[in-house]
């Protein structure tokens, strides 16, 4: 009489599991182990998360301003439910301050469940075909992240991948040197390493992606089916690895979003020049690496530039042997589809943080002094009276929104739109542009007398959510159409080397001669032709440097 009871018992339990929230019953805490020891993240049915993992030795002492070094090994597991510290930068709208130097850590975003579906498959062997056979069927792409920032602030957990892992890809998000601990290039330092100086946050990345290619399969990812994807300064890193020698093999797709600012970079010996006078300014007239090395973090932080686009990778002859314009349209770059966009209000965020919170909005009488301080500080080849003559005040509805025009167009719109024209001469390319005039604005940034429209980083808001900038941007139905649809689009990039696979709207291949990009409007993106109209490509593009 025992046995009916205890089937009716046991069947009540499991009706009564069946009845428990999915998450409550499976969520836990999971181990994975890595080449250097075992981690323990959090792992549910939708989303697992291992965070804070270590994928290079703290650069400190001896070891800044060299490459990175390998971690020390653990044997317990390592505690990876909650982020570890990012690298030092004062504090800014796009990060919170930091002087810690142990930094160099990489987070993993797996789908929570193991099988991949036959569709994912078929879809990686198509974009790998190249690539040695797979050896399970249930890794899945990978997409490593690096974030923006003018290569002196951001973090990698302002970045919540969830939409994009949802599709069935396993994201990296890596912290990297930055600022002067990052980027400095100096004599001394040259001498010392015998192949250049300056790129130390560009070998933190190119670190990470080893540590993807040695571990990654571990996570249930296919360290054969690498996508690089970053926005700003994690663009122009983008456009550093597809450009740098050193990261050959590393990854299999590269989308770069809002990455083009910087066509040309300096030489070494300009680098090194600049490195001369940052260790003046850090009490170092013996110019020395020893006393640089022991220059307190925070005198660091005081005397590094903070306006955008003076912290820069550097040709040092080594990770970068040339321009990444002249590896470009040379043909002399790591071969793989990329993504390249930008946003069609870029300048709007600088246009108030640098112009409007100096002189406030800018008037009809302030607009040719205003334009002309542009053109000197931004280093920008026409004349003031040549830029004048194209951006007339009659064709904007008001003088700082002609200041937001040059400054996009300028800056990013058009170096987009060259980069995907010397890009598309070797590799599949596809080009768009963020139009949607109501982008939520997530950053505490100040009243403008303009609107922000898509400001620089409002595609960001379409692709991640973000604990620290309110989590979920506060859409319209439409603009939550649109967001998935980006989504899809990036997530089949990554598993196939092109966004065209579900049926959402097609998007044409770049090519020079039709010079169509895919232009993201609420609800849906549309093909258009008229970029170079809309940004007066034919005029910048006029003074662009020839090789």
């Amino acid at each position: 009489m025992r046995r009916p009871k205890l089937l009716i018992v046991t069947l009540a339990c499991l009706a009564l599991a069946a009845l428990l929230p999915a998450t409550a019953a499976a969520t836990g805490r999971g181990t994975v182990r890595t080449d250097k020891g075992p981690v323990r993240g959090v792992e549910s049915p939708a989303l697992n998360k291992y965070l804070g993992i270590p994928y290079a030795a703290p650069p400190v002492g001896d070891l800044r301003w060299r490459p990175p070094e390998p971690p020390a090994r653990w044997h317990q597991p390592l505690d990876a439910t909650g982020f570890a510290n990012h690298c030092p930068q004062t504090a800014s709208p796009f990060g919170f301050p930091s002087t810690t130097e142990d930094c160099l850590y990489l987070n993993v975003f797996t789908p929570g469940g193991h099988q991949r579906s036959r569709d994912d498959r078929s879809g990686r062997h198509h974009k790998n075909r190249h690539k040695r056979h797979r050896r399970d069927d249930r890794e899945r792409p990978v997409m490593v992240w690096f974030h923006g920032g003018g290569l002196t602030v951001g973090e990698s957990d302002d970045y919540d991948p969830d939409r994009l892992v949802a599709q069935g890809v396993v994201v990296v998000t890596v912290n990297y040197r930055l600022g002067y601990l990052g980027f400095l290039a100096h004599p001394a330092l040259s001498a010392e390493s015998g192949r250049g100086s300056g790129n130390y946050g560009l070998m933190d990345q190119q670190a990470a992606l080893r540590w993807v290619q040695r571990n990654i399969e571990r996570f249930g990812g296919d360290d054969d089916d690498v996508t690089i994807f970053g926005q700003s300064a994690g663009g122009l890193s983008v456009h550093s690895q597809l450009a740098s020698p050193t990261a050959r093999g590393l990854f299999d797709g590269a989308i770069a979003q809002s990455g083009a600012y910087a066509e040309s970079l300096p030489s070494l010996a300009e680098a090194e020049t600049r490195g001369t006078t940052a260790a003046n300014d850090l009490g170092c007239p013996d110019q020395s690496a020893a006393c640089l090395r022991a220059a307190a973090v925070e005198t660091i932080l005081a005397v590094q530039p903070e306006e955008p686009g003076a912290v820069l990778p550097t040709v040092d002859g080594n990770l970068l042997t040339r321009d990444i314009r002249t590896a470009f349209e040379t043909g002399n770059f790591n071969r793989v589809p990329v993504i390249e966009g930008s946003t069609h209000d870029e300048f709007t965020i600088f246009e108030v943080l640098a112009v409007e919170s100096l002189v406030g909005p800018v008037t009809e009488g302030l607009y040719p002094l205003v334009v002309q301080i542009l053109d000197g500080t931004l280093g920008l080849p026409p004349t003031a009276d040549e830029i004048l003559a194209q951006y007339p005040l009659s064709e904007f509805p008001s003088p700082g929104l002609a200041i937001s025009a040059i400054g996009t167009d300028a800056i990013f719109a058009c170096p987009a739109r060259r980069t995907a024209q010397a890009l598309s001469q070797h590799v599949r390319t596809y080009m768009y542009e963020l139009d949607d005039p109501n982008v939520p604005q997530i950053f505490i940034l100040p009243p403008a007398s303009i609107p922000y429209g898509s400001y620089h980083a409002a595609d960001l808001t379409f692709l991640f959510d973000s604990a620290l900038r309110g989590g979920h941007a506060p859409f319209t139905p439409e603009q939550e159409a649109l967001a998935a649809t980006m989504v899809r689009y990036w997530t089949q990039f990554a598993k196939v080397g092109t966004p065209n696979r579900f049926r959402v709207p097609f998007w044409p291949q770049y090519t020079p001669a039709r010079d169509a990009h895919m232009s993201f409007e609420p609800p849906t993106p549309v093909a258009q032709t008229d970029f170079a109209a809309e940004h007066k490509c034919g005029f910048w593009d006029s003074f662009a440097p020839a090789l």
